[in-house]
């Protein structure tokens, strides 16, 4: 999976916080309150996300809406996957990754590896349990 350009990674974070169908205007609007950028240019890039697969749109009225088709977890999921896909030795990039992550993503992580494994036991320094 390519990672998002800059103007692809704007629409999509505003779309993914919003969690609603919008329009380019509305897209260009927020993001014209940082910096400025041209409709056209937007409406362009949206219809590229749409033709990649990450948005699909609907016609309402004259107007283009856009939603989300992939939520931003699978995207950086995908992300993630690539990365270790490209490692020529996954469980030595798998440690030093594990080894420079926070305490709370590495408590995340071991939430992840026992709810992928369907393992719904109780393990020490959860709270669980005691």
């Amino acid at each position: 999976m390519r990672r998002l350009g800059e103007l692809e990674a704007e629409i999509m974070d505003r779309l993914w916080a919003w969690q609603r169908p919008a329009t380019v205007r509305e897209i260009v609007d927020d993001i014209n309150r940082g910096r400025r950028v041209a409709y056209t240019t937007v409406m362009t890039v949206a219809d590229i996300l749409h033709r990649k697969g990450w948005l699909r749109r609907e016609k309402s009225g004259r107007a283009w809406l856009y939603e989300t088709v992939r939520s931003r977890e699978e995207y950086t999921a995908g992300l993630m996957r690539d990365a270790l896909g490209d490692s020529q030795d996954r469980p030595a990039a798998l440690l030093r990754f594990v080894e420079v992550i926070s305490d709370e993503d590495m408590a995340a992580l071991d939430a992840a590896l026992r709810a992928a494994r369907g393992d719904q036991l109780p393990h020490p320094g959860d709270g669980a349990g005691a």
